[in-house]
């Protein structure tokens, strides 16, 4: 049962005061107000989120110059006829809203003899301004991100889609941290079973604290052992508002720049926004680059071991001797080689993210060169593994979902030994079981490889944004 307010003022601001006992950074102000022998209040806050407006400038700041102004017995009357029409004040009722009202930033006024609270609306929490994606580059297009602010980046996708079909539902997630989640449609083109579902899960959720969207993908995801992610992940707002208007709902998170996508599909994975901001020849050849990045991504040092120890007859003579001298002088098995080239790498991936500023991007691309040239020149590798692994390194960055070229790395490792015990008949059983796995996940109902499988075979409109990016004029809307 919630704490309801009293009237009198010490009750109230005892009540708030143990609720904040040992908080140093909210801050209490007294206030008087109505001249010599007028009310008295009290006002709560965040001391960075509010400490610092003026008078002028803020809202609390022009209701109180309000209120002092008037005598005593108009304060009471002035409240209840006039200062709940201004913009950003509402009242609250019990203890539970005025803390919760703090905790958000905002500011918290109680007056003595008034049984109700004044919720202001103050600067909020310190945030980063709007600015570019870094994960998600694109040629062209607009250049703004998601930031940390999920009020903002609701914003973002408003100022895209400016109807009112556009919902907004939020949740309270989190018994310590209290998060703000947005859960966003398009009425008429969302699903009401995945918008029911999403419900569902996120009022199921019973958890101490959510930091970022990434906490709720994996407590609401269906498969938890799956490599592959069944959500769509963007820091892009015209991206995710793309996918609004195409009948999908967005998931944001307080405090995370990045926007889940759902219900998702393969295929989605491969898109990009400058699919559909260039030319439909352009997008088409840089999407088919992108699904052949995929499979060398996922493939090509497999494909190496099993030509190397159980297929060598499929190469070219002199492709052969050239290998085979360069192998010459290696002390270690093919497969070890392999996996200690592969292991140097993921070790120059995670050194370049490490290392703060430009210098990562140089200890990745300086790295690999002078490492592999000197495992060459030691003979511990051969020089062709260094280009099997280069290119494979390089595959996997020109996959354009992150998460997606994750789970190519790890199923990568089981192709390599597969691949060295079997040969192509390993490569083949575990490609096998990949599209087998892929053919039986869904996302929020719907199967993972539409339309590829389970789709309608004679609607050829679902085909013309698959592999090949048809004109926008003829891409279903």
């Amino acid at each position: 049962m919630p704490l309801l307010f009293t009237t009198a003022l010490g009750e109230n601001t005892a009540i708030m005061d143990n609720l904040f006992l040992n908080c140093a950074d909210i801050k209490k102000q007294a206030v008087t107000l109505g001249g010599n022998n007028g009310i008295s209040g009290c006002i709560y806050y965040i001391e960075v989120a509010a400490g610092n407006m003026t008078l002028q400038e803020s809202v609390i700041g022009r209701l109180l110059m309000r209120l002092t102004e008037l005598p005593p017995e108009g304060i009471y009357q002035y409240l209840n006829a006039n200062a709940l029409g201004m913009t950003d004040i509402s009242e609250l009722s019990d203890m539970d809203q005025a803390a919760m009202g703090v905790m958000i930033g905002d500011v918290i006024l109680f007056l003595d003899g008034y049984d109700k609270a004044l919720k202001i609306k103050a600067q909020g929490y310190p945030m980063m301004s709007v600015s570019s994606s870094e994960r998600e580059q694109v040629m062209r297009g607009s250049l703004e991100g998601f930031v940390d602010s999920v009020k903002t980046n609701t914003a973002l996708l408003r100022k895209r889609i400016r109807s009112t079909n556009l919902k907004v539902q939020e949740f309270i997630l989190g018994k310590e941290s209290h998060t703000t989640v947005a859960l966003i449609h398009v009425d008429g083109l969302a699903s009401a079973p995945v918008l029911d579902a999403m419900r569902a899960r996120l009022t199921s959720l019973n958890i101490a604290s959510v930091s970022d969207s990434g906490i709720l993908e994996q407590l609401s995801e269906e498969n938890i052992r799956s490599p592959f992610p069944q959500y769509q992940t963007t820091e892009r707002p015209d991206t995710a508002a793309f996918a609004l208007m195409r009948g999908r709902v967005v998931l944001l998170s307080d405090n995370s720049p990045t926007a889940l996508l759902l219900p998702t599909n393969f295929n989605d994975f491969f898109k990009t926004s400058d699919d559909y901001y260039q030319r439909y020849g352009v997008a088409t050849l840089a999407r088919i680059i992108r699904y052949l990045a995929a499979f060398f991504a996922l493939a090509l040092p497999a494909v190496y071991l099993a030509v190397m120890n159980y297929h060598p007859d499929i190469l070219p003579a002199n492709m052969l001797f050239s290998f085979a001298s360069g192998r010459a002088n290696v002390p270690f098995p093919s497969i070890v080689e392999v996996l200690m080239m592969e292991f140097a790498f993921e070790l120059l991936r995670e050194a370049g993210i490490r290392i703060p500023g430009p210098m990562g991007n140089t200890i990745g691309i300086v790295g690999g060169l002078i490492i592999g040239q000197a495992a060459v020149s030691a003979g511990i590798v051969s020089p062709v593994i260094v280009v099997v692994v280069a290119c494979t390194a390089l595959s996997s960055f020109a996959i354009p979902n992150e998460e997606l070229a994750s789970a190519f790395r790890i199923l990568k490792y089981v192709l390599i030994i597969l691949a060295y015990f079997q040969g192509f008949l390993g490569i083949t059983l575990g490609l096998m079981g990949i599209c087998l796995h892929l053919a039986s996940l869904k996302s929020f109902g719907l199967p993972y490889l539409m339309p590829i499988a389970a789709g309608d075979t004679t609607a050829r409109k679902n085909y013309k944004d698959l592999f090949l990016r048809y004109p926008l004029r003829s891409v279903p809307k």
